[in-house]
């Protein structure tokens, strides 16, 4: 198999500036606005959802592997103090670069529309990502934007057969799968960590999640028989070796829980 996939993850955080603009909530600091921001949302769902509409959250963090022909890289993008537009113009322009597949874990669902309302907001070209097959004629029927094309593939939306009661958690699949599933924190627990000067421990969480989707995708490819066994046992070794090698303390605890 001949690789060349981004899989990718995000995280965010409540858009506190957004939100000022639109209920002038002037005046109060960025924790009480998110309470605002939550206290509305219970309000719109009768009480049944504090999580805010995605174009009221912010990206604080993109993390992504890459796998293209020889090379493999993990890492989130850009650095802790790069503005959100920073951020998605690095995502981006890998994608004009590379072209790759895409691969998340309920990435449509999530991801990408953040990820689009967030472009829009910041004034970010993608004119690889939109691409329908107006200048490039291969991606007429094989797009980023169709739900059952494969320039992206969403495994959450793949795996359950595209049925809302099939779908299943990332840290449950890849748990099941014997890899490390969820380390140190979750989605919960972003804004508060942001708020307490805790950015680097998100990104580097970010990155032990976008870990978990890139080995469970390898166990797709592995299903789809595009990956034989011994390239699939060939591509574990291989991230185990990337991690080990770069000495970095999350690393270094996912393959602990890994071979746990």
């Amino acid at each position: 198999m001949k690789f060349n996939c981004l899989v990718f993850d995000i995280e965010t955080i409540p858009d506190v500036a957004g939100a000022r603009r639109l209920w002038d909530l002037t005046g109060l600091s960025d924790e009480d606005v998110s309470k605002v921001m939550i206290a509305k949302r219970q309000q719109e769902t009768e009480g049944q959802s504090e999580f805010l509409r995605h174009h009221l959250q912010r990206v604080c963090a993109i993390a992504a592997v890459f796998r293209h022909d020889d090379r493999l890289t993990v890492w989130s993008l850009g650095e802790e103090d790069s503005s959100e537009a920073e951020l998605l113009k690095r995502f981006y322009d890998g994608i004009e670069r590379y072209s790759p597949t895409l691969v998340s874990w309920n990435g449509g669902g999530f991801d990408l529309p953040v990820l689009h309302y967030r472009a829009l907001i910041n004034g970010v070209s993608a004119p690889r990502y939109w691409e329908i097959g107006h200048d490039d004629q291969s991606f007429r029927y094989n797009n980023y934007l169709g739900r059952f094309h494969w320039r992206h593939v969403d495994l959450m939306d793949v795996l359950s057969g595209y049925q809302p009661r099939a779908t299943a958690k990332l840290h449950e699949i890849a748990t099941l799968l014997g890899f490390p599933g969820k380390l140190g924190m979750t989605g919960v627990d972003v804004w508060p960590r942001y708020l307490a000067g805790g950015l680097a421990e998100i990104r580097a969480y970010c990155e032990t999640d976008v870990l978990n989707t890139y080995l469970v995708y390898l166990a797709f490819e592995r299903l789809r028989g595009n990956l034989h066994d011994p390239q699939y046992g060939e591509e574990l070794q291989h991230l185990r070796g990337y991690l080990a090698e770069a000495q970095k303390p999350h690393f270094d605890a996912f393959l602990a829980a890994w071979a746990a």
